[in-house]
């Protein structure tokens, strides 16, 4: 059932270690980067609230969330394709402009894909195996992160498929691999899509003792209600907006700038180099550090619930916030490559616990009839940092760092710091701690 968010989760993580690398290429300078990568967090903010209420209404021969996700996949795979590949058309517009419209619609597509992928897992299974449900869904994440991020690397060290690269040309090795993922991509969702079986309306309806009551205030229910749902919402919720700005705040910029700044205060290379091998080595290398920390995210996800039973949830999501932290911080005291391997140990321990611990604290605070609204609207706080840190990441590099994007992760790591004090002024109201 989860098998498909291998390859969607394979696609972002070629596009989060390689995008800003890509466009480089085809000619955007440094401070130019976050302002393409806006596009991201914007097609979160429309597409996912748009899919997912569509999606809910949807029920044919094809299912009801399985048509979405299969149009998101092929359309994603389309822009994995030729994004790497946008000097093709250069007839027509310059590749940056083409490369930037490919990154945006394999967002929107991604955003298409990932959203009833969710919903599905909800859907099929009871409330006692959701746990076990979404444990073996971040497990699929976190592989296909790791395999999406070391793939360029992988073709071109262990199987000789070139990484060099000429004016405006995107490497081999890069081709070639989103090629792979695009592939990929389209054979998991075909998995999940021939051997997962999808409730009908009448059959979810059978499982829920209020149904008539649920679908009455659904037909009563639209979408300007979500304006007065986010003026009521919990306490709970309000603060945990502010841990979710600097965390996403933070690893926005992480993603934007990590090739750049590797490159330059690492490999020591000019902030205006971005087609010689050595940059093009220090690129496949973050993607071998894009795929650690997802790696250790993957595990350390599995261990959150057991710490957590130990020393109280807002705890263990502060101390991961603080060594994921540390983490980017330790990258500008590193004396090579290597060693961020170290920093990039701490960066997974906070991904994992960004990806857990702030919903399951929010679960507790809010009523399983307003579950879904309050979810959506908790998204907001996810993306909107994000934008923020597109609009502004760009001209800080370029005005206040001097172009020296390693201080773009410094500041990432300072915002996880933020969000890790402020966890304890949030109010969990479930939160169990045993004692040992």
């Amino acid at each position: 059932m989860s098998f498909g968010f291998l390859g969607i989760q394979m696609g972002f993580a070629l596009q989060n270690a390689n995008a800003s690398r890509i466009l480089q290429i085809f000619g955007a300078d440094v401070h130019e980067l976050s302002w393409f990568w806006i596009i991201a967090p914007l097609m979160g903010l429309i597409v996912q609230p748009i899919i997912g209420h569509y999606s809910d209404k949807t029920w044919g021969k094809f299912g009801r969330r399985k048509p979405y996700f299969l149009v998101g996949a092929i359309l994603a795979s389309i822009g994995l394709v030729l994004m790497p590949q946008a000097d093709i058309f250069i007839a027509f517009l310059p590749a940056l402009w083409v490369g930037a419209g490919f990154l945006m619609i394999m967002d929107a597509s991604f955003n298409i894909a990932m959203e009833p992928f969710r919903a599905l897992v909800g859907d099929n299974l009871r409330t006692d195996q959701r746990t076990q449900g979404f444990s073996v869904q971040t497990a699929l994440i976190g592989f296909g992160a790791v395999v999406g991020s070391w793939l360029p690397y992988a073709l071109h060290h262990w199987f000789s498929v070139s990484n060099e690269t000429s004016a405006g040309v995107v490497p081999q090795n890069l081709i070639w691999s989103f090629i792979i993922g695009a592939a990929i991509l389209i054979i998991s969702i075909l998995v999940t899509i021939s051997t997962t079986k999808e409730y009908s309306p009448d059959e979810l309806a059978s499982f829920e003792n209020d149904a008539v009551a649920t679908l009455e205030e659904e037909k009563e229910s639209s979408l300007m209600d979500i304006f007065e749902d986010f003026k009521k919402m919990p306490t709970t919720m309000r603060q945990l907006s502010w841990v979710q700005f600097f965390s996403w705040f933070g690893l926005f910029g992480m993603w934007v700038f990590a090739t750049p700044a590797i490159a330059q205060h690492i490999y020591g290379l000019p902030y205006t180099d971005s087609s010689s091998a050595t940059y093009q080595d220090a690129g496949d290398w973050v993607g071998i550090l894009f795929g650690i920390y997802n790696l250790v995210s993957a595990f350390y996800a599995f261990a959150l619930p057991y710490i957590a039973k130990k020393i109280g949830r807002k705890r263990t999501h502060s101390i991961s916030l603080i060594i994921g932290g540390l983490g980017l911080l330790s990258i500008y005291i590193m004396p090579n490559e290597n060693w961020l391997i170290v920093s990039m140990i701490g960066i997974g321990i906070a991904w994992a616990s960004i990806l857990a611990m702030p919903y399951a604290i929010l679960a507790g605070s809010i009523s399983a009839k307003k579950m879904g609204v309050y979810m959506g609207i908790f998204n907001f706080f996810i993306v909107i940092p994000q934008i923020i840190n597109a609009l502004i990441g760009g001209p800080l590099v370029k005005y206040a760092y001097n172009n020296e994007a390693i201080f773009a992760l410094m500041i990432s790591g300072v915002s996880f710091l933020i969000a890790a004090a402020l966890v304890y002024k949030v109010k969990d109201v479930d939160d169990v701690v045993q004692t040992i």
